[in-house]
């Protein structure tokens, strides 16, 4: 069946074309590599991982239920509009909103794997080519399984985002070699990684919940590569080729915070534009969520040196500016920890389960009958 199936809208052409600007560019030095990046490289192939295997894609999903997140967390909840909905409706709305999210989640992904390709081609040093290539693994991996997710478990797909196709054309286009990592990495990846924290730690469904962990723990990987990468090239620029550099993430901070809130969502329920508009502005979760989506990004951007006058006013006219001080190492950490706590927690009880089975085979097999199975 194809994707074209489970599109709410039509998404036109099922192929996107972007012109490629820039140079590929090759190394002759193959014994040269910074300590720190190549130890990243070297983290990035043992933490590979298969996603039909380590998602336990047999766990049940609602997909009008999909996250388990509080009705108030609807811009519309508590409105006439949400007076008027039956309860299927509600149903109905549940199902888009978890299908807009992760939809978004999906072709930014696919975003993420092209400009680690393109990195892959264009940075000038092997070992940043060297990482990048896992990365654009990695990717491809995430693409994989929020494709597989919505396709197997919602049953619905949203097109990209046009804010979203927006930033990441404007990303993809430009020649210069770090605006891949500037556009994706900071920006889109910063974002990203908000919307998955916050979701990963507030859904109670099991299935999500390994997908955004174990996601996010790559990711942390990805934005400590960002970080290398940039942080020792912008130290190299002059000061007006640092400042065409915020504007872009000047522009892209004010084009995630006011337009990428899914109020398409509401406007397929009949709900005028404008409204829907206001009504998401309104929305106390997406405030929350707004506030969030700038914790990686902020600090991240202080990091790698984009720091200027201009760039700081407009973080204090976003509310953000304090967020510069906040630790992405430890955020990154946590990120880890919470994966690896996963992990231990679905292997041991895995290995309870198998020992009962064992036990109970070995009974049978004696002739003692079934065994009370320990818990």
């Amino acid at each position: 069946m194809t994707t074209r199936n489970l599109y709410t809208h039509d998404p036109g052409d099922l192929n996107w074309t972007v012109p490629a600007t820039g140079a590929a560019r090759f190394s002759w030095e193959y014994d040269d590599g910074r300590d720190r990046l190549l130890a990243l490289y070297q983290k990035g192939k043992d933490k590979q991982w298969d996603a039909e295997k380590r998602i336990d894609w047999s766990l049940p999903v609602d997909p009008y239920d999909a996250l388990g997140l509080p009705d108030d967390n609807m811009p519309v909840y508590n409105t006439p509009y949400w007076g008027k909905m039956s309860e299927k409706d509600k149903a109905e709305l549940r199902r888009n909103s978890a299908s807009w999210q992760f939809s978004q989640f999906l072709h930014g992904e696919q975003g993420a794997m092209v400009c680690a390709a393109r990195i892959v081609e264009s940075v000038p040093d092997l070992d940043a080519k060297f990482y990048s290539a896992t990365q654009t693994m990695d990717e491809a991996r995430h693409a994989e399984l929020y494709g597989r997710f919505l396709q197997e478990k919602i049953g619905l797909v949203y097109p990209i985002d046009d804010n979203l196709q927006s930033l990441l054309g404007d990303t993809l286009r430009d020649s210069r070699w770090d605006m891949p990592y500037l556009g994706m990495q900071v920006l889109i990846e910063g974002l990203a990684l908000a919307a998955f924290g916050m979701l990963r730690d507030i859904t109670d469904k099991p299935l999500p919940k390994q997908i955004l962990a174990y996601v996010m723990q790559d990711e942390a990987r990805h934005v400590a590569f960002g970080r290398m990468a940039l942080r020792d090239y912008y130290r190299q620029l002059s000061d007006a080729e640092l400042r065409e550099r915020e504007e872009f993430v000047i522009e892209g901070c004010y084009l995630m915070r006011d337009r990428l809130r899914g109020d398409v969502i509401l406007t397929d329920f009949g709900i005028p534009a404008a409204e829907a508009a206001e009504l998401t502005e309104k929305s106390e979760y997406l405030r929350v969520f707004r506030q969030l989506l700038f914790s990686r990004i902020v600090p991240c951007v202080k990091d790698i040196g984009l720091w200027g006058e201009r760039l700081q006013r407009a973080y204090v006219d976003m509310g953000v500016l304090e967020l510069g001080d906040a630790s992405l190492d430890l955020l990154m950490s946590q990120d880890e920890e919470i994966a690896e706590k996963l992990d231990a927690e679905r292997f041991a009880e895995e290995e309870t389960v198998r020992r009962a089975e064992v036990a109970e085979a070995i009974a049978r097999g004696a002739g003692e009958g079934p065994v009370t199975r320990e818990t």
